[in-house]
């Protein structure tokens, strides 16, 4: 079974859904519209599918190579990547100033699910390319951007982004990578990098890497950190490329999951020094680098997306074929077996995976038009407003999707049974390569102290409650129909919502004189945000849809799990006494 991106549902999610089709028809978006929308994603469908999803499993078995001649990706990836490039992807939500189609980031959004859900560890590299470049379009020198940006934006050349070190992973404090000014504009750049995605491949001609860094005088702490731009290949003044730079892997990690993408250690100055170029200011590359991690986070929850879909894909077309036992009441004659399909636990099982995957694509979506009404919206309200929504939303994006990622997978190995757990099936791979989403790109346990502690005060909380003021209306809206599904699911989102005000009422109230009770409670919060977000946006998906099948998953969502919200009340607002009463009884050794 391989994969097949649901164009129609995501289309329609997109744009009415998330509501791409109200930034239509002005401005930016002038020329854009639901139907150029869906044959883009339809074209973009035919690659996904057709050429990226045979990938997925040969890539896993071959992985990445390492040699004393760089690193080379499985057999495909490298051809395919061509095509990618060929059919202009990269370019989609780029500026045109240097070669970009200037589409939506929501569209270009939606294209990164169809890339990830056919293989995972193929889409990883689009992605740090895609930061690469919003980091260069904000804090660029006009050297930088003219020399890297058209190349970039083309996929001639890949991204990546280096932070991490042996001694440092989320705490950027530790980082002792070095930069010395030379004098000229240039740096000599010393240190060691791991889990650098991409770090080195045989696809792209020049790598751009993007590595923190601290000056000789450098501050103390996060405050000390600059980023430098450092090329695989040295770039001449007209663009071509000049001699091999100092910047090296030094072996790949071996890995659980998403074996096909490298994932290197990169080794910077061995050789006398890596030569980069400053982005942005000195010591203050932290904020450059946050440019390239918030879309990198979105991105990654839509990664959590992808691989869900193609989870609920593969167990599904199993549930289907596969035949075990008699359902109650069964008519088969004596001795016949029905497909797993029609046993009720199964059914419950593909209908909870279906119906997460598309509450968090809903939530990354709505995420990716907020960005674009930040900077597309008609007024200078109207893009500070859909800036504080993409802000509130991006947290919630990463950290519930990926969860969902990794939680879907799971149903998906139970779902195939015992074969789930042979490799054959390819089920336990889709869990394998989803490991990793809620680590990368700062651990889920970190975006949900971002949402309690940054997010949820802005604006004193008007933030987020003008979004839990929006889900209000959704849920009247269905309560005030004639039909009595919908009715039921607004009831159930209202009694969520309930809930979600208590919780984000402690929050707000107890942030500033009891933090470490709210950091408790943190990621039972962000869950609980999430869950109702999403009934949410399947609420407004069965509204507005005139579609049987939304509105039985909208139903299903609300009995089975936006119930669920009500658990996690109690440990979002428990505190932290519970987490150290018992510290020398439970840790002792």
């Amino acid at each position: 079974m391989t994969y097949r991106p649901p164009v129609r549902d995501m289309a329609f999610t997109l744009n009415e859904v998330a509501g791409l089709s109200q930034l239509m028809g002005a401005g930016a978006f002038e020329d854009l519209s639901p139907d150029l929308v869906e044959s883009v994603m339809e074209e973009g469908a035919k690659l996904a599918a057709e050429v990226l999803a045979p990938l997925n499993r040969s890539g896993d078995a071959e992985g990445a190579k390492f040699s004393k001649d760089g690193v080379s990706v499985p057999a495909g990836f490298a051809d395919t990547y061509r095509k990618w490039v060929e059919g202009g992807w990269g370019s989609l939500a780029a500026t045109p100033e240097f070669g970009g189609q200037g589409l939506p980031v929501a569209l270009s959004v939606a294209m990164q699910e169809m890339w990830n859900a056919a293989c995972l560890s193929f889409g990883l590299c689009p992605i740090l390319s895609q930061g690469a470049i919003e980091a260069l379009t904000a804090h660029g020198t006009d050297e930088q951007k003219n020399l890297y940006l058209p190349k970039l934006i083309s996929g001639e050349w890949t991204g990546t982004m280096n932070l991490t070190e042996p001694q440092a992973g989320s705490d950027l404090n530790a980082l002792k990578a070095k930069a010395v000014p030379q004098g000229d504009g240039t740096y000599k750049i010393t240190g060691t990098k791991i889990y650098i995605t991409y770090g080195d491949h045989d696809m792209a001609e020049n790598i751009a890497h993007l590595v923190l860094a601290r000056l000789p005088d450098a501050p103390a702490g996060t405050k000390g950190i600059s980023l430098f731009l450092v090329p695989k290949f040295l770039v001449n003044e007209d663009g071509s490329l000049g001699e091999r730079n100092d910047a090296h892997c030094i072996g790949l990690e071996e890995k659980l999951g998403i074996h096909g993408s490298p994932t290197c250690v990169m080794a910077y100055g061995e050789q006398g020094g890596a030569i980069g170029t400053l982005i942005g200011e000195e010591n203050r590359g932290l904020a450059c680098m946050f440019t390239m991690m918030n879309n990198a986070r979105l991105l990654v929850g839509t990664q959590g997306v992808a691989i869900a879909e193609a989870a609920y894909q593969h167990a599904l077309a199993y549930a289907k074929d596969r035949k075990q036992g008699r359902p109650l009441g069964s008519t088969l004659a004596p001795g016949d077996m029905a497909p797993i399909i029609e046993h009720p636990d199964i059914r419950r099982m593909l209908l909870t995976m279906k119906a997460l995957t598309d509450a968090s694509r809903a939530i990354c979506y709505a995420t990716a038009v907020a960005i674009d009404g930040a900077h597309a919206g008609e007024t200078g309200d109207k893009r500070r407003e859909a800036q504080a929504r993409a802000d509130l939303l991006t947290p919630i994006a990463k950290s519930f999707s990926t969860d969902i990622g990794v939680e879907t997978a799971s149903i998906g190995v139970q779902i195939h049974g015992g074969m789930g757990f042979i490799e054959e099936t390819g089920a336990a791979q889709f869990l394998r390569d989803a490991r990793i989403l809620p680590i990368y790109e700062g651990t889920n346990g970190i975006q949900a102290i971002d949402l309690v502690s940054r997010k949820l005060p802005l604006g004193n909380g008007d933030v987020a409650r003008g979004f839990i003021a929006e889900m209000r209306e959704t849920a009247k809206e269905a309560r005030s129909s004639n039909d009595k599904v919908l009715t039921g699911i607004g009831a159930a989102l209202d009694d969520a919502l309930d809930t979600l005000d208590k919780a984000t009422d402690y929050m707000l109230a107890n942030l500033k004189s009891a933090p470490n009770d709210c950091l408790a409670g943190a990621s039972p919060y962000l869950r609980l945000f999430g869950t109702a977000a999403g009934g949410h946006y399947l609420a407004s998906a069965a509204l507005n849809g005139g579609n049987a099948a939304r509105l039985s998953l909208a139903q299903f969502y609300a009995a089975n799990i936006l119930p669920t919200v009500h658990g996690l009340l109690g440990p979002a607002t428990a505190g932290v006494e519970s987490l150290h009463a018992p510290d020398s009884a439970v840790f002792a050794d």
